[in-house]
């Protein structure tokens, strides 16, 4: 009689158990395993971005890269290099500040959107790679004036300039340095943030969404100024002044950042203005990327000097030379300087 009860026991143990063992069995396959993988930070289910957050991290990798910036050259410790030759023979400058800023915005950029491609105008390497967290606040601004919008995170590219203006920033020129991130969406850019380092101005803007910028209220048309860069500027002021007249005021300056703003209505005593911005040779797309943007955001324009659309995606390089403006005849311009578009292929 004792065998019996103890095989009953015995059978009755082991059905529970694998009753257990079952229960135990479905609760880890349907909780996600630690460490596993997650939706990242920034992606949104089905491999789509917010613009909105990514708005809001430029805007910081923008500022945090701009920190860097700041702190090498009040610092004093450049380590200028030569890393190479403009087309034109123009020798570039590489700085401590570039390299810096570089690592601070792409990992920011990285680590918040890991999906998305990212082109910057420095080399980023793995061995120094660093996290460089998002908490994901949006400032305030940018929540009442941005609703959040959804596109497919392969459609994005991201443009960096870690620090546009690198020669001004050696000869400690300040006023033209700027950190720049620009979101082109299928090759338009859609996303501009400007950012000065040396007097903490940025601005933003979004293609169909807001700014925290304007235009200025009045353009000269008749007699611009031009605003080109400095080693152009006797090139571009023979042609401008056969086209617009003598009084025809050329200003030299440094940065595409810079000449950008110049167009708008910037609240800024350093920050010249200008009624329209040219360029006549080969320029890279992280120079000029954010501040397209911002142009379109606004209703104004940045194209070739033949009047072609710039397109943000293959190489890293635009043709075309350009030339920009706002609340102008845009299409006018362009045919008052036929000219310059020759120039810019050389």
């Amino acid at each position: 009689m004792a065998v019996f009860c103890l095989l009953g026991l015995g059978v009755l143990y082991h059905l529970y158990s694998g009753f257990l063992a079952g229960r135990f069995a479905f609760f880890m396959l349907s909780e996600p395993a630690a460490g596993g993988p997650e939706t990242p930070h920034g992606s949104a289910p089905g491999g789509a971005v917010d613009l909105r957050e990514l708005l809001a991290v430029s805007v910081l990798a923008a500022v945090r890269g701009g920190e860097e910036v700041k702190r090498v050259r009040e610092g004093n410790v450049l380590n200028a290099k030569a890393k190479g030759k403009t087309r034109e023979g123009a020798e570039e400058q590489l700085t401590t500040g570039d390299l810096l800023s570089n690592r601070r915005m792409f990992y920011l950029l990285k680590g918040a959107f890991p999906a998305v491609q990212i082109n910057s105008e420095e080399r980023v390497d793995t061995a120094d790679q660093e996290t460089v967290s998002w908490d994901r606040s949006i400032p305030e601004d940018i929540k009442q004036k941005i609703q959040p919008k959804e596109v497919p995170a392969e459609s994005v590219t991201v443009w960096i300039d870690p620090l546009d203006a690198t020669q001004e920033y050696t000869e400690d020129l300040r006023q033209y340095v700027t950190t720049m991130v620009c979101v082109a969406v299928n090759g338009k850019p859609v996303i501009g943030v400007i950012h000065k380092p040396f007097s903490s101005y940025t601005a933003w803007a979004m293609v169909d969404g807001g700014s925290n910028v304007k235009a200025r209220s009045s353009y000269n048309e008749k007699t611009p100024r031009i605003i080109v860069s400095r080693s152009h500027a006797g090139e571009v002021e023979q042609v401008a002044r056969q086209t617009f007249g003598n009084k025809t005021v050329i200003i030299p300056a440094g940065g595409a950042g810079y000449k950008v703003l110049a167009l708008l209505d910037v609240p800024e005593k350093n920050q010249e203005q200008a009624d329209v911005y040219i360029h006549v040779t080969y320029i890279k797309k992280w120079d000029i990327c954010a501040g397209n943007a911002v142009l379109r955001a606004l209703g104004g324009h940045m194209t070739t000097l033949s009047g072609e659309e710039i397109s943000y995606t293959g190489s890293d390089g635009n043709e075309g030379g350009l030339i920009a403006s706002i609340n102008m005849n845009h299409k006018a311009l362009i045919e008052k300087l036929p000219d310059l578009e020759k120039t810019s292929h050389k």
